[in-house]
C-alpha cells in the first residue's frame, strides 16, 4: 500500500461544478491534493482562417498559479513567454476536447478552456483535461448549445519500483522508471498517450497492462464527471 492507496486506487476526486458565477461553465477538480479550476468561455466568433466555413474552433489555455508549488512558480507573462510544457499541456487539452466536440454543430464561435492550477501534487494536465471537459458540458447546456459527443477523461500511471501504479502524486512521479499520461473517451477509445521511459526501455506488455490500469481508473473519474455535469 502506498499512504493508504492500493496499486489500482486513484487519489479522493471531488468535482465541485459551477464553481464560478461568471464563466459559462466552471469546475473545481482535485485528484488529492492537485487541484485545478477550469472554465469554458465561448465567443460569438472564430479565428480570421476559420471565418466564413460554418465551423467553431475549441482551444486552451494552462497556467500555475505562484502558489501552486513548493517554491513559487514565476508568472509566465513576467517573463514574456510561455514555456515549452505550458504550451505543450495547452494543446493537449484542446486535442482532446476537440475529440469530443463537433465544430460544425457549435457554428461560427470559439470555446475558450482556461486551467489554472491552484496547487500541484501531480496529475495536473489530466486533471486539467477531466475538469475542462465538465466545464464545457456545464456551458453547452446554459448556453443551449450541443453537448459533447463522449465524455473525455485522463489519467496518469506508471511504474515505481517495478510495480505499476495509478494515479501518480509528485513523490511518485519524481521516482517513477516509467511515466505515462492516459486520455480516454468514456466508452474506452483512446485520444491520447504519452509515455516515456525515464531509465530503461519498456515492453508492450507492460505498456498493455498500464492502458488496462488507466482504463479502470479512467471509468470512475467518468462517472464522477458525468454526475457532476447532470449527463446521464
Amino acid at each position: 500500500m502506498r499512504q493508504g492507496r492500493a496499486p489500482d486506487e486513484l487519489r479522493p476526486l471531488e468535482i465541485v461544478p459551477g464553481f464560478l458565477e461568471q464563466p459559462h461553465g466552471s469546475a473545481l477538480i482535485a485528484f488529492g491534493r492537485t487541484r485545478v479550476l477550469c472554465t469554458a468561455t465561448v465567443e460569438e466568433n472564430v479565428p480570421r482562417w476559420l471565418a466564413g466555413r460554418g465551423r467553431g474552433w475549441l482551444t486552451a489555455e494552462y497556467g500555475m498559479l505562484p502558489g501552486s508549488t513548493g517554491t513559487r512558480t514565476q508568472r509566465e507573462a513576467s517573463a514574456g513567454k510561455q514555456k515549452g510544457r505550458t504550451v505543450e499541456i495547452q494543446r493537449l487539452i484542446g486535442r482532446s476536447l476537440r475529440a469530443a466536440y463537433d465544430m460544425t454543430a457549435l457554428g461560427e464561435r470559439t470555446v475558450w478552456l482556461d486551467c489554472d492550477v491552484l496547487e500541484a501534487d501531480g496529475g495536473t494536465r489530466t486533471a486539467a483535461v477531466s475538469g475542462a471537459w465538465v466545464a464545457l458540458a456545464l456551458a453547452a447546456r446554459r448556453l443551449g448549445l450541443p453537448t459533447p459527443s463522449d465524455v473525455v477523461a485522463g489519467v496518469s500511471v506508471g511504474v515505481v519500483d517495478g510495480q505499476s501504479l495509478l494515479d501518480l502524486d509528485y513523490v511518485e512521479d519524481a521516482a517513477a522508471e516509467l511515466d505515462m499520461n492516459v486520455v480516454m473517451t468514456g466508452d474506452g477509445r483512446l485520444i491520447e498517450v504519452q509515455a516515456t521511459a525515464e531509465q530503461a526501455p519498456f515492453s508492450r506488455e507492460r505498456l498493455d497492462g498500464l492502458l488496462d490500469l488507466a482504463a479502470a481508473g479512467i471509468s470512475g473519474i467518468v462517472a464522477r464527471q458525468r454526475a457532476s455535469a447532470g449527463v446521464a
